[in-house]
């Protein structure tokens, strides 16, 4: 596939992503929250963030596996992945100090377990790299995941900035802006087209990033389930009691 028909590809991925992103905020409940409101539910910040660090510390065993699938095929991506991943490796420390200035310890962390949904996620990477016999999954998530920081967090810590103040998030911030410098949307596009060589490999890229879409829906909506709508019933049956 040519440089010119990679690049028409991209375009129309960025679009399918927008869209998605689009159709988060109109479907899921609470996924306006940390970008609009000013009164915060601190329970819902604290576990998304939580759960981030886990995410993080699981996708970079999957990062692992992905460089020894490119050992075996293109040693020269498997330099360029070792790069990304060392420097994505310790990502997860920003977070965990903006959590510890919200009252959340590394061992609190530490001793959370993944949701179903991110459980599944990491299922979705080994399923790719065992069964489909190539890393595609776990790259497109790596391209979701860049492209709709990019379009969604600076967004987000606007608000979080204002409500929490600037130094309680300096370390998403940090993340955020990181990522941009280096350019790691672009990077990990130019790792990915190189799988792109056929109409099928296109169709398996949109595939991928619907799916991935979906289990993070399927996160979001698990998380409000878990921090704002059990405690709103507990509140209404204690009132109920009352």
């Amino acid at each position: 596939m040519s440089d010119d028909s990679r690049s028409n590809v991209r375009q129309r991925v960025d679009q399918f992503l927008d869209q998605l992103i689009a159709e988060f905020y109109e479907a899921v409940p609470f996924s306006r929250h940390q970008m609009e409101d000013q009164n915060l539910h601190l329970e819902y910040y604290k576990r998304h963030n939580i759960e981030t660090v886990v995410r993080l510390r699981m996708k970079r065993v999957i990062d692992g596996l992905t460089i020894h699938y490119f050992t075996q095929h293109d040693r020269t991506l498997a330099k360029k992945w070792c790069i990304y991943t060392a420097d994505e490796m310790l990502h997860d420390v920003m977070f965990l100090k903006d959590l510890e200035k919200v009252g959340v310890s590394k061992e609190q962390v530490d001793a959370t377990k993944p949701l179903f949904a991110t459980k599944l996620l990491q299922g979705y990477f080994y399923y790719g790299l065992e069964h489909e016999g190539r890393p595609m999954a776990s790259l497109s998530s790596s391209y979701f995941i860049e492209y709709t920081t990019q379009k969604t967090q600076p967004i987000w810590l606007d608000n979080l900035e204002k409500v929490l103040g600037k130094e309680k998030v300096k370390g998403q911030r940090a993340h955020v802006d990181h990522d941009l410098e280096d350019d790691h949307i672009d990077f990990v596009w130019d790792v990915l087209s190189t799988f792109i060589n056929s109409q099928q490999d296109e169709d398996d890229v949109f595939q991928h990033l619907a799916n991935i879409g979906k289990l993070f829906t399927m996160y979001f909506q698990e998380l409000y389930e878990l921090t704002v709508s059990s405690t709103s019933a507990a509140v209404d049956n204690a009132d109920s009691a009352a």
